[in-house]
């Protein structure tokens, strides 16, 4: 009398861990791309996390990639537990086809990310030189992922794994490189001037990206009647939105206003007047006792200050379009 083989516990389990890590990865994503969304600063023992969040690699298409991260998590969750909602008894044929297909897409979809994640640990670590501690979480995931897809189901087909998996690899990496081709390039998003309003480069710790734009006479007094009425900008040393504001005052005018250092690590820090200001994200003005956050066009930073003087500013956004 045989004695029936009994499936093992990977085959039984491995969908429902599968979505358990998808899931994590997908909050954890959430998380992220609610902190650039908000220009706020993300929780971390050091600021290696923001400044990798506040890099030219963090954005995709004008979005923030965590966005995209949390939309790949999600779909893998929902790949993986779609099948599950199918009666084995009465949709037998159904689930069977249900279950093939979800294991092509999330063999599919843990290789892209793998081989996406494999890209960014190779410019965390030799092109932002920084540690991500989310990005790690991120790569770990994915690559758990991949060898859960792997191991969770009896593949009959092993050249199936290498067709997907060259297929799928070869794309991803050749969109991830079409996607980051112009980031080292500043001249690509430069506007007629020539000049960026983004950051190029790595900024120099504690200080930030220097100004590349010059001031005119506008801006000068602009920024010397807000000083002159007491108002404050809230800034951290890697935000590139605070770089952007730099750059439409300009290296003349800039050095005029009174800048609050938020992060501890950053030239005169003072991180206990951003707490008891209750600052959100940078920068942030606050002007006649109203705090006014992000990315301020000097039209807008002189009309809600009173300012009177000349307006023919030399540094405004359409510039840099």
């Amino acid at each position: 009398m045989s004695r029936r083989r009994s499936t093992p516990w990977i085959y039984r389990w491995s969908r429902i861990l599968i979505a358990a890590i998808a899931s994590f990865g997908a909050l954890t994503t959430l998380y992220l791309t609610i902190v650039k969304f908000t220009q706020g600063s993300a929780a971390c023992p050091t600021n290696s996390c923001d400044l990798v969040l506040s890099s030219p690699y963090a954005t995709v298409l004008g979005l923030p990639l965590a966005l995209f991260g949390f939309l790949a998590y999600a779909s893998m969750a929902v790949f993986a537990l779609a099948p599950l909602a199918v009666d084995p008894v009465k949709n037998k044929d159904n689930r069977t086809k249900l279950e093939n297909w979800t294991w092509l897409l999330l063999l599919a979809g843990a290789i892209a990310m793998s081989v996406f994640s494999g890209y960014l640990m190779y410019l965390l670590f030799f092109t932002i030189k920084a540690v991500c501690l989310y990005c790690l979480a991120s790569a770990i995931f994915s690559l758990s992922l991949l060898v859960l897809t792997l191991i969770g189901r009896t593949w009959d087909d092993i050249g199936q794994i290498f067709f997907t998996a060259i297929v799928v690899g070869m794309v991803t990496l050749i969109g991830t490189l079409g996607v980051y081709a112009n980031v080292n390039n500043p001249g690509a998003k430069a506007g007629s001037n020539g000049v960026s309003l983004e950051p190029s480069g790595q900024p120099t710790i504690g200080v930030g990206w220097p100004i590349t734009t010059t001031s005119g006479a506008a801006e000068i007094e602009l920024a010397r009647h807000l000083t002159k009425i007491g108002t404050k900008e809230y800034v951290a040393w890697w935000c590139p939105h605070c770089h952007e504001q730099k750059q439409l005052f300009g290296k003349e005018a800039y050095p005029e206003i009174k800048k609050i250092e938020c992060d501890p690590k950053g030239k005169d820090a003072r991180p206990d007047l951003c707490k008891a200001a209750n600052i959100q994200g940078y920068p942030t003005w606050e002007i006649n006792g109203k705090q006014y956050p992000n990315v301020q066009s000097l039209d807008k930073l002189a009309q809600v200050s009173g300012y009177q003087g000349p307006r023919n500013f030399k540094n405004s956004p359409d510039t840099f379009k």
